[in-house]
């Protein structure tokens, strides 16, 4: 009788989680999870696919439908072109993490989670970390496929470290957007739908393809010079093939920190609602 009493006692302790978590156990435990996320993309290479194709079809759909018209020949438009695609990538390589999140909680594995000893917030955490994979192959494959094109660095390897270093913390920051879309939207389908609605607009009204944008019409060049991908694509541009850094490093990670304060505490509040 003792020993069927205190069964369900013992069972419910032992997947009690603390009263509090430490943030040293927090990261712990999101690391942990990050790595399940990236051990799963080898059963699952086609989730790949995207961030693989992504900068060789829009490196050469720009360059050779823009860069005559943009800079006189396409070798010049490259130089350009290639440190803005950076910020692009960036941000349409977040956009499958928000699906992937959705598809997980449909199936039940944030429920799963949720009875674990583990810190609230490592779920979401170590997603976004897990994620980390996408941003290394979009980067590797569009500096790759560009320097086959002719693509040269013009500055120190420290500055172009940085550039990239700089593109990631962004990248970041953004990939808490794309959750928070993958916890509110109602299905797996509509988030790549709402995904567009937000990353179109800030990728294509910005300076990445024309980093002259006084040939824009006012408003559109006004939304240009606060944009926040503009900020972004020009410091990769100055770290990597020279020119007046400025403070656009320093408005980028504004933005950066800007973004994770807002979002981060909603996509907490929903994933506490929906999980």
């Amino acid at each position: 009788m003792t020993t069927a009493t205190m069964t369900p006692a013992t069972t419910a302790t032992a997947v009690e989680p603390p009263a509090r978590i430490s943030p040293r156990r927090t990261m712990r435990h999101a690391l942990t999870l990050a790595w399940r996320n990236i051990a799963q993309l080898k059963h699952s290479p086609e989730k790949l696919i995207d961030v693989t194709l992504m900068p060789i079809i829009f490196l050469l759909l720009f360059l050779y439908v823009f860069g005559g018209a943009v800079e006189g020949s396409t070798h010049a438009y490259l130089q350009l072109l290639l440190p803005g695609l950076v910020a692009q990538m960036a941000m349409f390589a977040t956009m499958g993490l928000g699906t992937a999140l959705n598809e997980d909680i449909h199936k039940g594995v944030f429920d799963r989670f949720r009875s674990l000893p583990i810190a609230r917030s490592a779920p979401l955490i170590g997603t976004v970390l897990g994620d980390t994979v996408r941003f290394i192959i979009v980067m590797v494959v569009l500096v790759g496929f560009g320097s086959a094109l002719g693509f040269r660095f013009h500055t120190d390897p420290l500055s172009v470290l940085g550039a990239f270093a700089l593109a990631y913390v962004f990248y970041l920051a953004v990939c808490w957007i794309s959750m928070l879309i993958g916890l509110v939207a109602p299905s797996p389908e509509t988030v790549q739908g709402l995904a567009f609605i937000w990353v179109m607009p800030l990728t294509f009204g910005s300076s990445i393809l024309m980093p002259n944008t006084s040939t824009m019409p006012g408003w559109l060049e006004a939304w240009a010079k606060v944009n926040p991908v503009s900020h972004l694509a020009e410091a990769v541009r100055a770290l990597t093939v020279g020119g007046d850094v400025g403070n656009h490093v320093w408005y980028t990670l504004a933005w950066a920190a800007g973004i994770v304060v807002v979002t981060f505490p909603l996509a907490m509040f929903m994933y506490s609602r929906r999980s």
